[in-house]
């Protein structure tokens, strides 16, 4: 099914991404802390701040969209949100790979004395730590909500994978549509290997590239015709086929991800969620999906 995209124009993009994560984080744990499951939330990238030029180190100098005085405000907002809801989660997990953030996140357990000892900061790799968490750990009694964040296209494939594997793990994640992924989609589909490599590992497969370019027959002036590669993909189709991508691992999926805009109302990511236990799957999703459109 093709995914509906819900856009807000104009407002403060930071302010309802975090806003939609502490509606789903609230819910979550009131219904979860009726049942014998030890919880975590996990934050991916709990460190970012989208504030230093250089932090988008595989695209160079930070987009000017994400230096918008917007951006400005976030620091370190999910994990400060997270440790705010009520009941509390067992367990809280900050991942930052840049070590001057990580440090500034070490600064929570002195703001949250009350929780201190169930707040985990990992300086690592998400990909890294997150693979090996979670193939590598009893899921059995343990569920967890993840917001994945990142500035670009930092999160692989196959770390979405072993995710969904875990069967107990919801995911909120941001998909870098505008920001990264739509800009790197050439007209001519002439996309450098690098580039193209980095998509495979964003999505997993290089049918992607099938899917956002057809060859088309043009004509000349002297009426003899040839074919053309050229880019048919839009912003939804692009959307609608990470949302399919993650509907062929997850449990269940909210199909209307939302639109998170910069000032000027271009889309610079999608809010996309995945639910992970098959049981709670459709719960999950009507929650997600309500809190994705409100």
């Amino acid at each position: 099914m093709a995914a509906k995209i819900l856009q807000q124009f104009g407002g403060d993009w930071t302010e309802q991404k975090l806003a939609a994560l502490k509606k789903y984080l609230t819910a979550y744990i009131t219904i979860l802390s009726k049942y014998p499951f030890r919880t975590a939330y996990i934050d991916a990238f709990a460190g970012t701040g989208y504030r230093e030029s250089q932090d988008s180190h595989e695209f160079g100098p930070l987009f000017p969209e994400l230096a918008e005085t917007e951006s400005q405000k976030y620091l370190a907002g999910s994990a400060r949100i997270a440790l705010q809801i009520q009941p509390p989660f067992t367990k809280y997990i900050f991942i930052e790979q840049n070590l001057q953030r990580s440090q500034e996140l070490f600064a929570l357990p002195a703001e949250f004395p009350e929780l201190a000892e169930r707040i985990e900061i990992i300086n690592s790799d998400c990909n890294a730590w997150l693979q090996d968490r979670c193939l590598n750990f009893d899921w059995s009694k343990n569920r967890a909500v993840l917001f994945l964040d990142p500035f670009g296209m930092q999160v692989e494939w196959t770390t979405m994978e072993a995710i969904a594997k875990t069967q107990a793990i919801d995911v909120l994640i941001l998909f870098p549509l505008g920001v990264a992924v739509n800009r790197l989609l050439r007209k001519d589909g002439e996309i450098e290997d690098g580039w193209r490599n980095r998509l495979n590992i964003l999505f997993g497969t290089s049918d992607w590239y099938s899917a956002f370019y057809k060859e088309i027959e043009e004509s000349n002036l002297f009426d003899s015709s040839h074919k053309v590669r050229k880019k048919t993909a839009t912003l939804k189709s692009i959307s609608d086929y990470y949302v399919e991508r993650l509907s062929t691992i997850f449990a269940a999926v909210a199909d209307r991800p939302r639109a998170l805009c910069n000032s000027r109302n271009n889309p610079l990511f999608h809010l996309c969620f995945a639910a992970g236990n098959p049981k709670g799957a459709d719960t999950a999703v009507k929650i997600a999906q309500h809190i994705l459109e409100s």
